[in-house]
């Protein structure tokens, strides 16, 4: 995998970092990362993905722009209202970086075709909005021995944790076992929209830190952030002997 010139000079203050160099930019052209949700997280999480210069994205949505996503989807704009997520953003991410290639898939994730949709790609995002696809993704990414980065919000709270499932680890299902009667999501809670894009930039960055095995110790840990407070705190997340995943 070759750096151009142009390349060079583009991503040029990231490359003269000493643990980044020009072999960490090959990786990072090298890699592919599936996001899971082109919403709140997505947006900002795709976006730094391209400027970081991830060689392959692949970007999952059925949804069309509404204009009460305007407010935390920072790719989409009022002219964009009533156009398939998925497009509008492939479009524009290309903006950011035309050498990238774009994977867009205008499907909702079921049981049907997560397994073939996750297949060809090494890092799993999982922005999407409710408890049954987050186990149904974990599922099969522990069961695929991929890498899942794993983001939330609600009101003012956003929560993140990191399995790389080539390793023996806990999974979600250790601690959630089953979808809860009440699903807590920003449709029904409310949300501000600067969580939604520290979350999704802090996905990004653990997106970095996993394709150059940098330890930012996520691993086995859930992170939780209140943005009135400013706080992040810490939840160590260990395997349940009882767990349906066998982990």
């Amino acid at each position: 995998m070759k750096i151009s010139g142009k390349e060079y000079q583009r991503f040029s203050k990231q490359i003269i970092l000493k643990k980044f160099g020009v072999i960490g930019q090959k990786k990072l052209k090298s890699s592919k990362v599936l996001v899971l949700g082109m919403g709140g997280l997505g947006c900002p999480l795709s976006i730094y993905l391209a400027s970081l210069g991830v060689g392959t994205i692949g970007i999952v949505d059925n949804d069309k722009v509404e204009l009460s996503n305007l407010n935390r989807q920072i790719i989409y704009n009022v002219k964009d209202i009533g156009k398939y997520k998925v497009n509008v953003a492939k479009n524009k991410i290309k903006l950011i970086n035309k050498k990238i290639v774009i994977k867009s898939y205008k499907i909702r994730v079921n049981k049907n075709n997560i397994e073939k949709l996750i297949k060809n790609f090494d890092i799993i995002c999982d922005g999407t909005d409710n408890f049954e696809t987050r186990l149904l993704v974990n599922d099969h990414t522990l069961k695929q021995k991929k890498v899942l980065i794993s983001a939330a919000v609600s009101g003012f709270d956003g929560h993140i944790f990191k399995f790389n499932f080539k390793k023996r680890t806990p999974c979600y299902r250790c601690f959630l076992p089953e979808v809860p009667e009440q699903s807590n999501n920003c449709e029904a809670d409310g949300v501000i929209p600067t969580i939604t894009g520290i979350m999704g930039t802090l996905q990004a960055n653990e997106v970095v830190n996993s394709i150059l095995n940098f330890n930012s110790n996520m691993e086995k840990k859930m992170i939780i952030f209140n943005s009135i407070k400013m706080n992040f705190r810490t939840i160590n997340l260990s395997r349940n002997k009882n767990c349906s995943n066998k982990c």
